[in-house]
């Protein structure tokens, strides 16, 4: 599995995400057991947050990455309206119980809320003097959030990217790679069927002899400084996962994906779902 440095440490290109475990008891053998099946592919990066499945997600991880836990990179975020300076410590502490586990790797706010930046930076820092997160990041800003948060200490910015929503290669995406700031991109294949059965992209996939999910997942990664979180419940799904980060895609191929999803000439407001 390629790598891309991430909050001082090399992390695989893909991880997997986690929006929507936890909230239905009887599909939790199926999502730790895909979970787990991607720590043996090499997708060791488990995001998370509080927001999924109102912990339930959390405590899926948790089981996961029970006695394994030295083998993963542990993402997960704190709610706007929990983003004061006790919030956050609280928050934490919960998300920790949770997951079972003494420390998160990354630690981010889901997105902008009521508490100043400054504020939310304070908390996330004195967690991470407490040794209870690594490194802390954002998640959903645009431009002028980044330059308003100003601190070279954020590691990561977690936005929505996939071929159907290219608006942060406009400005936000150019900005991030000048800036050295890795981008997470969440729901990289979307979150309906409909791209995976755009005709373009079901082409591409046919002549490498790939998946429509692969294809989307490969473009993605096209970027530099880029780390995908694909969810996948069924152990197909997180092995087609895991081997997309091998496909290269051609020039013609990103030309005809260009061509159906035509590239943002104008600044767009921030996709989020």
């Amino acid at each position: 599995m390629r790598t891309c440095k991430l909050a001082d440490t090399h992390v695989p290109v893909i991880g997997q995400g986690t929006w929507r475990m936890g909230e239905d008891p009887s599909a939790r053998a199926k999502e730790v057991a895909a979970l787990r099946e991607g720590i043996e592919l090499g997708m060791s990066l488990l995001d998370t947050a509080e927001m999924y499945g109102e912990g339930g997600a959390e405590k899926i991880v948790g089981e996961a990455i029970a006695g394994r836990r030295d083998q993963v990179f542990l993402v997960s975020k704190v709610y706007p309206h929990n983003a004061s300076r006790q919030g956050v410590a609280q928050a934490c502490e919960r998300s920790l119980q949770r997951l079972g586990c003494e420390y998160i790797d990354l630690y981010l706010l889901h997105w902008r809320g009521q508490y100043p930046l400054a504020e939310t930076v304070d908390a996330f820092e004195r967690l991470r003097e407490q040794g209870k997160i690594g490194r802390w990041g954002v998640s959903n800003f645009d431009v002028a959030d980044l330059l308003e948060l100003d601190n070279p200490a954020c590691a990561t910015n977690q936005v929505l990217y996939n071929p159907e929503e290219r608006g942060i290669e406009f400005d936000l995406l150019p900005w991030s790679q000048q800036a050295h700031l890795p981008t997470m991109a969440y729901c990289p294949i979307a979150q309906a069927g409909g791209l995976l059965a755009d005709p373009s992209v079901m082409a591409i996939a046919q002549q490498h002899g790939v998946t429509p999910a692969q294809v989307c997942l490969a473009w993605v990664l096209r970027q530099p400084h880029m780390i995908a979180i694909p969810k996948a419940v069924t152990l197909a799904h997180v092995r087609d996962n895991a081997g997309a980060a091998d496909l290269q895609l051609t020039p013609a191929d990103l030309q005809s994906l260009d061509a159906a999803f035509p590239a943002p000439r104008r600044k767009q407001r921030l996709a989020m779902v």
